[in-house]
C-alpha cells in the first residue's frame, strides 16, 4: 500500500523560484527566478519531496522547468535535482513515465542553451517549449 505524497508549494520571490510538487497530478515544477541567499537550504525539501515520491510508488510524471534566471549555484543544485529524478526513474526502469520539458522565453537564447545543457549532463530527453 502506497502513501499518499502531500503536495508541497513555495511561492516564488524576486529571488527564489515558485515550486510545486504534486503526486496526484504526477507533477514537478519549478519557474521563475532562482538565486536565493543559500540554494541548499531552499532546495533540500525538494530533493527530500522527491526521495519520498520515490518511494511512494511512481506515476506519469512531467517535470517542467520555466526559469527567467539561473544563478550559477542554483544550476548546480538543479543538475543536483534531475540527476536524483533521473537515478529514481532508471532505478525503476520506468523511464517512460518521465516527461522533462524546459520553457524559455522566446527571445532568452541563453536560457533555451542552459537547457540543453541540463539535457546533455544528464543525459535524458527533454522537450522545449518558447512562449512570447
Amino acid at each position: 500500500m502506497t502513501k499518499t505524497l502531500d503536495p508541497y508549494y513555495v511561492k516564488g520571490t524576486i529571488d527564489s523560484p515558485e515550486v510545486l510538487l504534486d503526486k496526484q497530478k504526477g507533477l514537478i515544477t519549478l519557474s521563475g527566478r532562482s538565486l536565493p541567499e543559500n540554494p541548499k537550504q531552499f532546495y533540500k525539501p525538494i530533493m527530500d519531496w522527491i526521495e519520498n515520491y520515490s518511494r511512494s510508488g511512481l506515476v506519469k510524471t512531467s517535470v517542467i522547468f520555466q526559469f527567467e534566471y539561473i544563478n550559477s549555484s542554483s544550476s548546480k543544485m538543479l543538475l543536483e535535482i534531475l540527476d536524483l529524478i533521473k537515478e529514481v526513474f532508471e532505478k525503476e526502469n520506468r523511464k517512460d513515465l518521465l516527461y522533462i520539458e524546459w520553457r524559455y522565453l522566446e527571445e532568452d537564447i541563453d536560457m533555451l542553451e542552459a537547457g540543453e545543457d541540463f539535457e546533455d549532463w544528464v543525459d535524458l530527453n527533454f522537450h522545449f517549449s518558447s512562449y512570447k
